[in-house]
């Protein structure tokens, strides 16, 4: 199983603790991963962190497709591999309907329909076997629609790109993780719980059927995200992960589309699901962070004292025996928690 730190997007401020990224690289981590939602963009810390790194992967976890042309993506993807001897990833995502059209003030369109689209096209670019046609729902490629030129002409990108570039989704519904293991090299589940495997298997197995022979479990790897906090004080250490929790159930969607509150019904935690939606919802965030039960924290996160952590690794680690579980990338660590995981991950 190999190691990966999360780095995340921004507050009101925004900072990237090269020094911590330092030493996850010395102690043999595989990668390193930014995010965007609708503050700082993934892009750009992870070229500075390339810059200052050697050996370190540097991926996108996730760089939201509605913000970028597929063909813009593409370009970045090939500049940054080109600038980094190879080191880059490329994480996508559609993000939500109101990050989509409250913020980037696009059609949300199909989200599905739009991945597909999108990583074809990107690997079409990467492989320039042919100048580049797509005709599809989001994407029409030369453009032939309202306000064209008539001049457009299917074009070769001039930088030649590496066709076996990794390219992941971040998703957690059952249509998603099906299009991942059709399309995609990998996908980041949030909130993993390395005993409900269960969770996903039906949609990889259809998404692998899918593939035509191109991915299996054995081929397509499988990223979660695991918050990480390491102290004494056990409510304290879970206190963050609540507030996470409490946030993207809460609020990262309408009461009717919220892909997390339905995850984590699908976790098994239906009735915390609704509390916590409906105290956030009404203006009620510490009610809906006291809403988010013990036992869902201790499922999907790494937290307590370095004992009861490293029981927990014990568990992911059987998953990664099993195949469940590839990559664990840990959000909200620290040098000591990187060092803990190493110890007994290593």
């Amino acid at each position: 199983m190999r190691l990966g730190l999360v780095i995340g997007y921004s507050g009101a401020q925004f900072a990237i603790d090269m020094e911590l990224i330092e030493e996850a690289e010395r102690l043999g981590y595989h990668s390193a991963w930014t995010s965007e939602a609708y503050g700082s963009d993934a892009v750009t810390p992870a070229a500075w962190i390339l810059s200052q790194t050697t050996t370190l992967k540097v991926g996108t976890a996730i760089m939201q497709m509605p913000a970028r042309t597929p063909a813009m993506a593409a370009m970045t993807a090939m500049t940054l591999q080109a600038l980094s001897g190879g080191r880059f990833m490329l994480g996508l995502g559609p993000s939500g309907p109101q990050v989509v059209e409250g913020w980037y003030g696009v059609p949300y369109g199909r989200p599905m329909t739009r991945t597909r689209e999108y990583i074809e096209i990107v690997r079409k670019i990467l492989a320039r076997r042919e100048p580049l046609a797509h005709e599809g729902f989001h994407y029409s490629i030369p453009y032939q629609g309202a306000g064209a030129s008539g001049l457009g002409k299917p074009l070769k990108s001039i930088l030649h790109g590496d066709p076996s570039l990794r390219i992941f989704t971040g998703t957690i519904s059952p249509a998603g993780v099906r299009t991942a293991a059709e399309v995609a090299d990998g996908f980041f589940p949030l909130w993993m719980n390395p005993e409900r495997f269960d969770l996903f298997d039906d949609a990889l197995s259809q998404g692998f059927a899918a593939s035509a022979g191109r991915n299996s479990l054995q081929t397509f790897e499988i990223a979660p995200f695991v918050h990480i906090h390491v102290g004494d004080d056990l409510e304290a250490c879970r206190r963050p992960v609540k507030e996470q929790l409490a946030l993207y159930v809460g609020g990262m969607g309408a009461r009717d589309k919220n892909f997390y509150t339905d995850y984590v019904k699908r976790l098994g935690h239906a009735e915390a699901a609704e509390a916590i939606q409906d105290a956030f919802l009404a203006g009620r965030r510490a009610d809906a962070v006291a809403a988010v039960p013990d036992s869902l924290v201790d499922e999907v996160a790494l937290v307590g004292p370095p004992p009861r952590i490293a029981e927990r690794l014990g568990v992911w680690k059987e998953a990664a025996a099993k195949g469940w579980v590839d990559s664990l990338l840990l959000g909200g660590a620290d040098a000591a928690a990187l060092r803990l995981v190493a110890e007994e991950v290593l």
